[in-house]
C-alpha cells in the first residue's frame, strides 16, 4: 500500500522498519520537528526522523496543520492510508480524511484503558496485569476510534516501562502489518463507554518516593518510572534514583535500611536491583555498594 507514517519516538522506529520490510511505498514520513538537546542545546532530530533519513525516505516535520500549505502538501500525497504510532499532534478532521482509507494509529494499551500521553507508565503505575497494542481507525476524539485488531501481553513482577516499551513497540509492529494485510477482512469493533481510563503524562513530581507506602506502590513506582524520570529519594544528602526493584517480607521504619539494598516501607519492604546515583550511570546495587556506604539503619528521605 502506499502509506504515509506519521511517529517520532523511539517507539515508532520498529513499526517503521516492519512497514518498509513489509514492502509498503512509505510515501513520506511525518515527525516532530528537531529540539534543542544535550549540553550544546543543538537542535536534534526525532528518533523517527533519523531512521527515516537511513532508509533514504522523504522527511517532513510541520509544527502542526494549521497552515493550509501544509494540509494541502499531505493531501498531495494520494495516500491509501496513514500510519500514526506516537506522533506527538492531534490531527485535525482534514488530515484524518486526506488519506484513501483513512488513518489507523498503533496504541499501547487495551481500549478504552488508558487513552492519553503515557499508557506504558500507567499500567504498570496502576497494577494493571495485562496490557498490550491497539490497531485503531483514528476519528478526531482523543483515543476514542473504533478498534480493528488488538494484542495482549501480561505484565509481570519483573517488567519495567524500559522493557515493555521494548516489548510493546515489537508488538505494535507485527500488529500493524498483520492489519494492513487483512485490512479487508477487520471489522471496526466501536470502543465501550465503560472502562475508560485517561494515561495522563508523567510528571517528575510523581518521581519522589513516600517510604510510609506499601511496598507493592513503591515497587510498582520505581518500574513504572524506569528510566525517565525515575523514582527517587534521598540518602545524606544525595539523590539517588531506583531502576528495578521487588517486594519483600521485610519490614522496618519507613526507609529504613534493614538489610544490604532492602529498604523498609509502610507495609513490608522493597530490595532494590538497580539503581543511580548522582552523576552516575544505573548499575546493579552489588557495584554500587562497592563506593557507597549503607550501612544497615541508615535511612532514605
Amino acid at each position: 500500500m502506499r502509506v504515509i507514517f506519521m511517529g517520532s519516538p523511539d517507539f515508532s522506529v520498529s513499526v517503521l522498519d516492519a512497514l518498509v520490510e513489509a514492502g509498503h511505498d512509505i510515501a513520506c514520513v511525518y515527525c516532530q520537528p528537531p529540539r534543542p538537546a544535550g549540553r550544546g542545546k543543538k537542535d536534534r532530530p526525532t528518533p523517527v526522523q533519523a531512521r527515516a533519513k537511513e532508509l533514504g525516505l522523504p522527511v517532513r516535520h510541520p509544527v502542526n496543520f494549521k497552515d493550509a500549505a501544509d494540509v494541502a502538501a499531505f493531501q498531495d500525497l494520494n495516500a491509501e492510508i496513514a500510519v500514526v504510532v506516537a506522533y506527538g499532534l492531534l490531527l485535525p478532521q482534514s488530515i484524518l480524511d486526506a488519506p484513501q482509507r483513512g488513518c489507523l494509529n498503533i496504541h499501547a494499551s487495551l481500549l478504552p484503558r488508558w487513552r492519553g500521553a503515557a499508557p506504558i507508565h500507567r499500567a504498570i503505575l496502576e497494577g494493571d496485569n495485562e496490557t498490550g497494542v491497539c490497531i485503531m481507525q483514528m476519528e478526531a476524539g482523543l483515543d476514542t476510534g473504533p478498534v480493528l485488531l488488538r494484542q495482549e501481553t501480561e505484565i509481570t513482577a519483573e517488567d519495567t516501562t524500559a522493557l515493555l516499551h521494548d516489548r510493546l513497540s515489537d508488538m505494535g509492529a507485527d500488529a500493524i502489518t498483520v492489519a494492513l494485510d487483512t485490512l479487508d477482512q477487520l471489522v471496526p469493533e466501536p470502543q465501550p463507554e465503560d472502562g475508560v481510563t485517561y494515561a495522563r503524562k508523567i510528571d517528575k513530581a510523581e518521581a519522589k518516593i513516600d517510604w510510609t507506602r506499601p511496598a507493592t506502590q513503591i515497587d510498582r513506582q520505581i518500574r513504572g518510572l524506569s528510566p525517565f524520570p525515575g523514582a527517587w529519594a534521598s540518602l545524606n544528602g544525595e539523590r539517588i534514583k531506583f531502576h528495578m526493584s521487588r517486594v519483600t517480607d521485610a519490614s522496618g521504619a519507613p526507609g529504613e535500611v534493614v538489610d544490604d539494598f532492602t529498604i523498609a516501607c509502610g507495609d513490608r519492604a522493597v530490595e532494590i536491583l538497580t539503581a543511580q546515583r548522582e552523576g552516575k550511570r544505573a548499575m546493579p546495587v552489588a557495584e554500587i555498594l562497592k563506593g557507597l556506604d549503607l550501612p544497615k539503619g541508615s535511612r532514605f528521605d
